[in-house]
C-alpha cells in the first residue's frame, strides 16, 4: 500500500523544524473519524515544543479520546516560515492526528494560558479557515471554546471567542462538545445552541451578554442578560477529587525536542500559599492533592511507555504537598531502578526537607530555583511571600552544603509600594546568597544567577485594583538592578518591560481592545511573549488605529467600582479580595492556609501537626473547604507511604546564625556496577515524516524506543549518565532513508530472550513506528569493526520522473548516460553555501560511482513514481569532500533537478565488495585477510 503523502510535503524542506507540524509520533491517538459523533481539535496557541509541555491539554487530550463518542486532534501555532508558505499556497492549517483542516472540527478549544499569545489565536483562526469574530460565523462553522486561566478575564478578546470554560477543563469538556454537536444535528440554530451551552454552568458566552461604560473608571462591563434563564455570574466548575481523573501516562512522544522533555506529573491542584501577585493561586481553590500511589504508578507507567529518561513532580507549589518527602523517597527508588532521574518543580526557600534535598542530591541535577520573589523583608510581607531572611539564606546554606554549585533566585520588580531599597535589594539578597555558598564550596565557587521580570496586577488577585508602573519607572528601577549587579559582580538577568506593558493592558481590558488586537494582527503581530517577535511600534499603532487609549488600563482603580472581570465567579467570596489588598497595603502576613496553626510548620513536622489534629488555618475566601476531610486525606496519603511521623528537622529561628557545615562537595553519583558490555547492531528504516526529524532528535528519540522494549542500556558514568549509541554520518533534514544503523551498548548479562537475535528483533520491531522501522538486528562479537569503521561509502537513489525528464531535454535513459558521460569528463565542481561562506567541491574528489536505472525497480519504501528513471549515486561519507545527492544533480543535470527527491539506500564499508555493516562474516574475513597483508614483508 503506497505510503500517503502529507499535504505540507511540496514545502516541508523549507521550513525550520517541519516534523513539529506533522504529528505521527509514538502515543499519538488515532481514531477513525467517521466512527464518532464529535470531532474536537484542541489548539494551543503557541508553539509545538511549549504545547506539547503542557500538563492540562495531555490531561484534555487524554480524557477526550477516552470518550466513546468524541475524538480530539492536535493544533500549535506555526513559526513565520510556515505562515508564509500556507498563505502563499493558499494552504489551511492542519491537525497533526488527521491532517484535516481547523474548519472540518466540531470544536475548536484553545488553551489560554497568556495574554500575549492572542494574536497567536487569530492566526490560528485565520489560517484554519475560521472566521474571527462569532458574528460572522455561519452555521456550520465550528464552535470556537477557550479555556485555562486566561478564560477568566478574556473581555479583550471576547467577540472572538464563542464561548469560554471557566474552571477545570475536564470536568466540563466533553460534556459541551457532546452538547454542541447534538443540538447541530437536531436542526438547533447556532445561537441557541449557544444559549444552551451557557446554561450548562461553568460556561459564558460572551455574545449572550451586554457591556456599558462604568462611569467612575471609563471602563466597560458586563452587564446582566436579557435572558433570565442565563447565569450571572458566571461560576467556575472545579474538579473536586483529582483521583476521579487520573493523570495520563500515554499520549504523544514529542517528535522534537521540547522546553520539558521529560514526564511531569501534576501532585495537585491549588495552593495554600495566597501570594497576594499570584493568580494561579487564588482561581485554582483549594488544594486538591493526588493520592501517592497514583502519582507512583502514574510515574511508572509513564516513563514505561514513553521511554523517557527523566521525570518530575509538579503543582503550583510541589513543596507544600503534604507527603512530599516520602513521595520524593519512594519515586527516587523505583525510578533510580530504571536510571531515570527526577526533578521537583515550584519550589520554596523554606519548603524542602533535609529528606527531600537528599533524594534530590542523587539525581542529575546541577542547581536548584526559588522564587523569593521580592529583595526586602518589608516587600516580602507586602506580597504574602511567607519567608524570611534567615530561612531564605538558611536554604542557600542547606543547598550548598550539599555540593549543588548553582542556585537561580527569581524576583519582580513594579511591586505595589515598592521603594527603590526594596529593588537594589533583590541583587544583595542574591550577592548574600552567593556569600553563603563561597562560604561551603569555597571562594568564587558557587553560582548565583538572579532572575528579575516586571510585576502585571492581574484580575483576581488582591493586586487587581493596582496601578501598574509605566515603561519609564521600570527602566529605571531596571538600571538600580544593573548598577547593583556591577558593584556586586552578580549575574544578572531581566526581561524586557514592552511585553509586559502589553501584558497588564490585555489582562485588564475590555471588549474596546478586540478591535486592537485584530489591528495588531493584521499588521504582522505574532508570537509577542518572545522578546524578540515582540513588534512594540504594531500595536501602538494599532491603538491609534482604534481610538482606545491605552493608559487607563494601567492605572489605580477604585476598590469598590465594577471591574470588566467581574461577571465571572472563581469562588472566592465578596470582600475576601478587598479584605487582603488591604492587609497587603498594611504590610501584615496572612500565613497559608490549609496548614496546622501555630506559624510555619517546618516541612517534615507537617506530619506530626496533623496527626495531633491541631487546627489547619482557613480564611474563609469563600471556596468552603471541608478541613477535616482534608485533614484525613493527607493522613490517609502519609499512612500509605508508612510515613505518618517522619524524623523532625531543627528550625532555625529568626535572626540566629548557624556555624557553617563542613564543604561536601557534591561528587557525581557512585558508579553502578553494569557488568561487561555488549554491542547490538541494529539496521532500520528513517521514513515518512520521521525523515523530518533533525539527527539530534533522532538521538533523542532512539534510545526510548530501547528503554520502551526493555533493552538493558549500558551507561556512560559522571553526573549525567547517557547510554552509548553510535549512529551512522547523519542525513541531511527531509531524506528519508532505507537502511541506518546504530550500535548499542548493553549490559551483557541482562540481554533478554537469551540473546537470541531474532526474539530481540521481534522485541525491538513491536515498539517501533511505521516511520522507524527496525529491519534487522546483530549481536557483535569483541572483533567486529565499530559502525564507524564500515560507514564509508553512501548509496543514494535519486527520482528523476517521466515528466522531469521531459524538463531535462532526457527522452530516456540512453540520453540520461550520455548527459553523465559527458559532464563527468568536464570535471565539474559545484559550490556550496554555508556558515562560513562559499566552497567550491570537485565532485570526482566525493563522487564513486553513477549508474541509471527505471524508476519500476525502486524499493516500494522509496514511494517514488512508477514511471521515469532512477539514478543510483555512491559517495564517499570520509575524506576532505562530502558531497550531497543534491549536489551531484546540480553537477550533472544543472539546478532544475537539486529539487528531485531522494533516498538513501544505506551505507557500506568501501573496497571491491561493498559490504553494508550486517555483512558480518564478509567483514571479518576482509579484516583478517588485511591484518595478514600488514604482516606480510
Amino acid at each position: 500500500m503506497a505510503r500517503r503523502e502529507h499535504p505540507y510535503a511540496a514545502f516541508l524542506g523549507r521550513v525550520n523544524k517541519p516534523a513539529q507540524y506533522l504529528g505521527g509520533e509514538p502515543g499519538q491517538i488515532t481514531t477513525a473519524w467517521d466512527s464518532v459523533d464529535g470531532h474536537v481539535c484542541l489548539a494551543f496557541p503557541d508553539l509545538y515544543e511549549i504545547g506539547m509541555s503542557h500538563l492540562g491539554y495531555k490531561i484534555l487530550y487524554s480524557e477526550l479520546n477516552a470518550h466513546p463518542r468524541l475524538l480530539a486532534e492536535r493544533a500549535y501555532t506555526i513559526w513565520g516560515d510556515m505562515e508564509q508558505e500556507l498563505r502563499t499556497r493558499g494552504e489551511p492549517l492542519r491537525s497533526l492526528e488527521s491532517w484535516r483542516p481547523l474548519s472540518d472540527f466540531d470544536v475548536v478549544g484553545f488553551s489560554l494560558q497568556f495574554e500575549l499569545t492572542f494574536s497567536n489565536l487569530l492566526n490560528m483562526l485565520e489560517l484554519g479557515g475560521i472566521a474571527l469574530r462569532t458574528n460572522d460565523r455561519d452555521e456550520d462553522a465550528p464552535l470556537i471554546l477557550a479555556g485555562g486561566p486566561v478564560a477568566t478575564h478574556a473581555e479583550s478578546i471576547s467577540p472572538f471567542i464563542d464561548a469560554f470554560l471557566i474552571g477545570d477543563g475536564e470536568r466540563k469538556a466533553a460534556e459541551i462538545a457532546l452538547a454542541w454537536v447534538d443540538a447541530k444535528r437536531a436542526g438547533v440554530d447556532r445561537r441557541e445552541r449557544l444559549r444552551q451551552l451557557a446554561r450548562l454552568g461553568g460556561v459564558y458566552v460572551p455574545s449572550l451578554y451586554d457591556v456599558e461604560q462604568d462611569e467612575r473608571t471609563g471602563l466597560f462591563v458586563v452587564q446582566r442578560p436579557e435572558d433570565e434563564s442565563l447565569p450571572y455570574p458566571v461560576k467556575r466548575v472545579i474538579v473536586p477529587d483529582l483521583a476521579a481523573h487520573p493523570f495520563p501516562h500515554d499520549g504523544p512522544t514529542a517528535a522534537t525536542e521540547t522546553i520539558f522533555d521529560r514526564v511531569s506529573v501534576e501532585v495537585a491542584r491549588g495552593c495554600t500559599e495566597g501570594c497576594r501577585f499570584c493568580q494561579a493561586g487564588m482561581i485554582y481553590r483549594p488544594v486538591r492533592e493526588r493520592p501517592p500511589e497514583s502519582i507512583l504508578d502514574t510515574l511508572e507507567r509513564a516513563v514505561d511507555f514513553g521511554g523517557y529518561d527523566e521525570a518530575a513532580l509538579t503543582s503550583l507549589s510541589t513543596a507544600d504537598y503534604s507527603a512530599l518527602a516520602p513521595l520524593v523517597h519512594e519515586a527516587s527508588k523505583r525510578l533510580g531502578k530504571r536510571r531515570v532521574s527526577l526533578s521537583v518543580s515550584s519550589l520554596r526557600a523554606y519548603g524542602l526537607s533535609d529528606e527531600v534535598l537528599d533524594d534530590m542530591r542523587k539525581e542529575r541535577t546541577s542547581g536548584l530555583t526559588f522564587a523569593p520573589e521580592a529583595g526586602s523583608q518589608r516587600m516580602r510581607d507586602v506580597v504574602n511571600k511567607n519567608v524570611t531572611d534567615a530561612q531564605l539564606m538558611q536554604t542557600a546554606e542547606r543547598v550548598f552544603s550539599r555540593g549543588w554549585g548553582r542556585m537561580k533566585l527569581y524576583f519582580m520588580i513594579g511591586l505595589p509600594t515598592e521603594e527603590e531599597p526594596d529593588v537594589r535589594g533583590i541583587v544583595d539578597t542574591g550577592a548574600r546568597a552567593r556569600a553563603v555558598g563561597d562560604a561551603q564550596l569555597g571562594k568564587g565557587r558557587a553560582k548565583v544567577v538572579v532572575s528579575v521580570s516586571t510585576f502585571v496586577p492581574k484580575p483576581h488577585t488582591p493586586f487587581q485594583w493596582c496601578a501598574m508602573n509605566s515603561r519609564e519607572q521600570v527602566l529605571e528601577k531596571q538600571g538600580w538592578l544593573a548598577d547593583e549587579a556591577r558593584l556586586t559582580r552578580m549575574r544578572l538577568r531581566m526581561h524586557e518591560s514592552q511585553g509586559s506593558w502589553l501584558e497588564g493592558i490585555l489582562a485588564r481590558g475590555d471588549r474596546r481592545l478586540a478591535d486592537v488586537v485584530e489591528g495588531a494582527f493584521r499588521r504582522g503581530a505574532r508570537f509577542d511573549s518572545w522578546d524578540e517577535e515582540m513588534k512594540l511600534e504594531v500595536w501602538e499603532a494599532a491603538f491609534e488605529e482604534a481610538g482606545v487609549d491605552p493608559e487607563p488600563f494601567l492605572r489605580t482603580l477604585p476598590v469598590d467600582a465594577r471591574l470588566p472581570w467581574d461577571h465571572i465567579d472563581v469562588g472566592l467570596k465578596e470582600g475576601f479580595l478587598a479584605r487582603e489588598y488591604r492587609r497587603a497595603v498594611g504590610g501584615k502576613l496572612s500565613p497559608p492556609c490549609g496548614k496546622p496553626i501555630g506559624g510555619h510548620v517546618h516541612p517534615t513536622n507537617v506530619e506530626d501537626a496533623l496527626a495531633q489534629e491541631k487546627p489547619l488555618v482557613c480564611y474563609h475566601c469563600g471556596v468552603e473547604c471541608d478541613l477535616s476531610e482534608m485533614r484525613e486525606e493527607r493522613l490517609v496519603a502519609l499512612r500509605s507511604l508508612s510515613a505518618e511521623r517522619p524524623r523532625p528537622a531543627p528550625v532555625v529561628a529568626e535572626g540566629t546564625t548557624d556555624k557553617p557545615k563542613k564543604p561536601e562537595r557534591r561528587r557525581p553519583p557512585e558508579r553502578v556496577a553494569q557488568g561487561t558490555p555488549a554491542r547490538l547492531r541494529l539496521r532500520f528504516g528513517k521514513l515518512g515524516r520521521l525523515a523530518y526529524s533533525g539527527h539530534l532528535d533522532l538521538v533523542r528519540l532512539f534510545p526510548r524506543v530501547l528503554r520502551r522494549a526493555g533493552m538493558p542500556l549500558f551507561f556512560s558514568q559522571g553526573f549525567h549518565p547517557k547510554p552509548q549509541l553510535t549512529f551512522t554520518p547523519a542525513l541531511r533534514l527531509g531524506i528519508p532513508s532505507l537502511s541506518e544503523y546504530v550500535d548499542v551498548k548493553l549490559r551483557a548479562a541482562e540481554i533478554p530472550e537469551g540473546g537470541d537475535e531474532a526474539k530481540l528483533l521481534a522485541r525491538l520491531a513491536s515498539q517501533s513506528t511505521e516511520d522507524l522501522p527496525i529491519l534487522e538486528a546483530r549481536l557483535l562479537g569483541p572483533q567486529d569493526p565499530a559502525i564507524s569503521r564500515v560507514s564509508e561509502l553512501a548509496e543514494w537513489l535519486l527520482e528523476l520522473p517521466s515528466e522531469r525528464l521531459a524538463q531535462l531535454d532526457l527522452e530516456d535513459a540512453e540520453a540520461l548516460r550520455a548527459r553523465l558521460t559527458e559532464r563527468r569528463v568536464e570535471d565539474p565542481h559545484v559550490t556550496r553555501r554555508g556558515k562560513r561562506g562559499e566552497r567550491r567541491l570537485r565532485i570526482a574528489d566525493g563522487l564513486v560511482d553513477l549508474s541509471v536505472e527505471p524508476l519500476a525497480d525502486a524499493p516500494a519504501e522509496a514511494g517514488f513514481a512508477s514511471s521515469g528513471l532512477g539514478l543510483r549515486i555512491w559517495t564517499r561519507l570520509m575524506g576532505s569532500v562530502i558531497l550531497r545527492p543534491d549536489d551531484i544533480a546540480r553537477a550533472f543535470l544543472g539546478d532544475d533537478a537539486a529539487d528531485c527527491r531522494v533516498v538513501r539506500v544505506g551505507v557500506c564499508a568501501d573496497g571491491e565488495e561493498r559490504l553494508t555493516p550486517m555483512q558480518l562474516d564478509a567483514l571479518r574475513r576482509r579484516r583478517a585477510l588485511e591484518r595478514a597483508q600488514a604482516r606480510t614483508p
